[in-house]
């Protein structure tokens, strides 16, 4: 592939890994970061705009990795003539209102949880009280981002749900102004996903299981993400009774870009939880370790409305996320004192299977950048889960970071989930 120009574009310092790839590859690279104290994040690493917008007519591709407006962006480019990875408004809002990207589902034929929303605190008490039963209790707007205020209900009566809201009406309600309560069932929780290129999806499919608590034994705080495990697969019963009965709406919005639909599957059938219309993190630097097809060539593909040929290896990743204080808790103040430039040292020299996340490279050495204290995925792969599983912490030994820490289960789940899966006949 001949050397191309490629403008990655971020709100907060998410796709900084990806860029780094595809100027390892040997294409000239720009990364715009829109937050101020995000900015640190990648120095080093990859070559900097300070503003994308000047940038834009220098670059063959542009990527954005986020929702929240940037879709807008995203389309206007496009109508512009430019190869674009990004979302439109329509796909932003399927991840930005919950209730939305709900009733998109019901309307192209997918089955959906019973759910309500609320802009008042007393509403939702009153409607669990006239409805007995476990919910869970979801932020809805820009508050969603914060992880930890989810709560998912384990009593019958929904007795802990109104607790948690009327804890809530006391200390966040000027931080969750609107909220969702959704009717919670058990089963086993598993995301499908794929590649968009404007016009249809790119083939295989990924499959693959989030853990998002913060310890091991998935218990804690809910976090942005603490590992991920997954494989690659031809379509399947997953996948065409969700995410393949948007196609037709997709191509007509010109998506281009990956799309991820989180889901409950049991005995009765599939009931999706929410979208993540644009990358995953750390799903995407998981994906691009298991790609044969190089990042760089294959987002040119797609975002020029291309069918790539994307290969990939056989068998799992698993990608576990190392983090320090304050993750995943907002604390500037302990940041600085804990983590801000702490060193990220290698016993072995650094292996092409650790990624990067807040980090910066200054005078050859990597150090914690930003301020969230998101610090790096390591990826392993293996032709059984146990293998990948195995070789992830393997190269975790390599690493030393002055308090780090990181779950030591990524992949457990897989053993029971995937009898069940496949007793279901999800995975035929």
């Amino acid at each position: 592939m001949e050397k191309k120009k490629f403008l990655f574009v971020s709100l907060s310092a998410l796709i900084g890994d990806i860029a780094w790839q595809v100027f390892k590859e040997g294409h000239e690279v720009r990364y715009f970061i829109a937050s101020k104290k995000d900015r640190d994040i990648c120095d080093g690493f990859v070559p900097k705009s300070d503003n994308w917008e000047k940038d834009k007519d220098w670059a063959d591709v542009i990527i954005f990795d986020d929702t929240l407006g940037e879709g807008a962006k995203a389309e206007t480019l496009r109508k512009q003539g430019k190869a674009v990875v990004g979302g439109t408004p329509y796909t932003d809002r399927l991840e930005d209102d919950r209730s939305f990207g709900q009733e998109e589902l019901k309307r192209h034929g997918v089955p959906i949880l019973p759910y309500a929303d609320f802009d008042s605190y007393d509403a939702g008490v009153q409607y669990v009280q006239e409805n007995p039963g476990r919910y869970v209790l979801k932020p809805s707007g820009e508050a969603q981002n914060v992880k930890r205020n989810l709560f998912v209900g384990e009593e019958d009566d929904g007795s802990d749900v109104i607790r948690m809201l009327e804890a809530y009406k006391k200390a966040l309600a000027d931080e969750i102004k609107v909220f969702q309560l959704q009717k919670r069932i058990t089963g086993v929780e598993v995301a499908v996903g794929a590649f968009f290129n404007g016009h249809r999806f790119i083939y295989p499919i990924n499959i693959n299981f989030e853990h998002k608590k913060l310890f091991p034994g998935n218990i804690g705080p809910s976090t942005g993400e603490m590992g991920t495990s997954m494989f690659w697969g031809e379509p399947g019963r997953l996948f065409e009774l969700t995410l393949a009965k948007l196609e037709h709406k997709l191509a007509e919005e010109g998506y281009v870009g990956y799309i991820d639909l989180n889901c409950i599957v049991n005995a009765n059938g599939i009931y999706p939880l929410e979208f993540t219309s644009r990358f995953g993190y750390p799903t995407i630097f998981i994906q691009q370790e298991g790609m044969i097809t190089p990042i760089g060539q294959f987002l040119l593909d797609i975002a020029e409305g291309r069918d790539p040929k994307l290969r990939v290896k056989s068998g799992f990743q698993v990608g576990v996320r190392i983090v320090v204080s304050p993750y995943p808790f907002d604390d500037e103040t302990t940041f600085k004192a804990m983590s801000k430039n702490a060193v990220i040292a290698f016993k072995r020299g650094v292996p092409e299977e650790v990624h990067i996340e807040d980090v910066k490279l200054v005078n050859g050495q990597w150090l914690v950048a930003g301020t969230s204290g998101v610090v790096l995925v390591v990826v392993g792969l293996g032709q059984t889960m146990r293998q990948a599983q195995a070789q992830a912490y393997a190269r975790i030994r390599n690493i030393a970071i002055p308090n780090m820490y990181y779950r030591t289960d990524i992949g457990d789940r897989w053993v029971e989930d995937s009898d069940k899966l496949h007793n279901w006949g999800y995975l035929k």
